[in-house]
């Protein structure tokens, strides 16, 4: 019985190469868009699929677009904000995904200087910094992800991994820490805290990130709140990077580790966050070996 979370459950036949490779065509024309700010309808491309694939519903279309972002994150490509990646998909899937990324040059381009490209200092803190605290997105196991470098379960399709490019943007990851620092002084300040709000420390800013945390707070009580700020231009579910010592520091001090998930940074900020062992909050992949000769 196919498995309700493969796009080829939606009708109980697998894709064809010709129907995956129209599918992906309008998912990466559509990403392209998202990149450069453009506006577009999901719902009228999907409507335009199913003219194409008279053999596949709404759903079923749906459940692809979602299969192409899935393959995407796993090999640190940036998806489109709205398709959750589902895991359960074809092996034709990635490799139609693979050739189309190769031909995809303009697109490629488009994600070197979305990821590498220096944060606004000059962008405008949000009028009521308060408000972009959002819930932690809601998800499945597989598709919750973030990415620890210990060792690697598969081969990367892609010469380069654009999501970690973006991991070690300095200056975004700079600008997310200081929107951090802002929003947890308006926090402190908002309950009343005006004491421990000037005590809130960046301690990355000193080059003290060996202590697995970016910013030492504080709760409403007084009691010590430890803050990592991991900080995308993407949406809510796009996988982050943590390091072995990152790892490490949240299980030894759980009851005060929260994560800060900064996302759609350059759009419209928003913010949620995890709290405790990140073995517990997120699903850890392992992506990369570490080797000495034998």
């Amino acid at each position: 019985m196919p498995d309700s979370s493969d796009s080829s459950a939606i009708t109980g036949t697998d894709w064809t190469r010709g129907e995956v490779e129209a599918t992906v065509a309008v998912y990466f024309k559509m990403l392209e868009w998202e990149l450069r700010g453009e506006a577009f309808n999901k719902a009228e491309e999907n409507r335009q699929l199913q003219q194409l694939l008279p053999g596949r519903s709404r759903g079923a279309i749906e459940f692809k677009l979602a299969n192409i972002s899935a393959v995407l994150n796993e090999v640190g490509y940036p998806s489109i904000e709205g398709y959750k990646g589902r895991s359960n998909y074809q092996d034709l899937l990635s490799e139609v995904v693979e050739e189309r990324v190769a031909q995809a040059r303009g697109l490629e381009n488009l994600v070197r200087e979305s990821v590498t490209k220096p944060a606004d200092d000059k962008r405008a803190m949000p009028e009521d910094l308060l408000s972009i605290l959002v819930p932690p997105p809601k998800s499945d196991r597989d598709e919750r992800k973030s990415f620890v470098r210990e060792t690697s379960r598969r081969a990367p399709l892609l010469s380069r991994n654009y999501l970690e490019m973006e991991a070690r943007n300095r200056s975004l990851g700079s600008a997310g820490e200081k929107l951090v620092m802002e929003f947890e002084h308006k926090r402190l300040w908002t309950a009343g805290q005006k004491t421990l709000a000037d005590r809130i420390e960046h301690v990355a800013a000193k080059g003290q990130d060996y202590l697995g945390y970016d910013i030492a707070s504080f709760e409403t009580d007084g009691r010590e709140r430890f803050i990592e700020v991991k900080t995308t231009r993407y949406g809510s579910l796009t996988p982050f990077f943590a390091s072995r010592n990152e790892v490490a520091v949240s299980e030894t001090i759980e009851d005060s580790y929260h994560l800060y998930r900064l996302f759609k940074f350059s759009a419209e900020p928003k913010l949620f966050t995890l709290q405790g062992a990140l073995r517990r909050s997120c699903q850890l992949d392992p992506v990369l070996y570490s080797a000495i000769p034998s």
